[in-house]
């Protein structure tokens, strides 16, 4: 079954709605990407890393999670792992690339 995607004007949508129907953000870039830019209030958790760090995922059961990367390649794996453990989990369609080109230009892009 493929992991679902959602795309980036849907996440911006999302992201303007109540503070408790907000999806949490999961960036699973690697550090350096995260610190160059990366969508406000997410939490950094590397995709090499999600297994070792699983425990900490628990605290975002019962939320809708957007998993994002680069591109969104990476966070279809990360989406597809957080839905193996029973997670609400979607991949963002196209990465922070194509939010920055779709939603908010003044993100730096690389």
């Amino acid at each position: 079954m493929p992991v679902p995607e959602i795309f980036p004007v849907e996440l911006a949508t999302r992201l303007k709605g109540p503070a408790e129907a907000r999806p949490v953000l999961l960036d699973v870039r690697f550090p350096g990407e995260h610190a160059f830019v990366a969508l406000p209030g997410s939490v950094l958790i590397p995709l090499s890393e999600l297994e070792d760090r699983a425990e900490e995922l628990e605290a975002f059961r019962g939320r809708p999670v957007v998993v994002y990367c680069h591109h969104g390649m990476r966070s279809l794996d990360g989406a597809e792992y957080l839905l193996s453990r029973g997670l609400d989990a979607v991949s963002l369609h196209g990465g922070i690339d194509l939010y920055s080109r779709l939603v908010d230009p003044r993100l730096p892009r690389y």
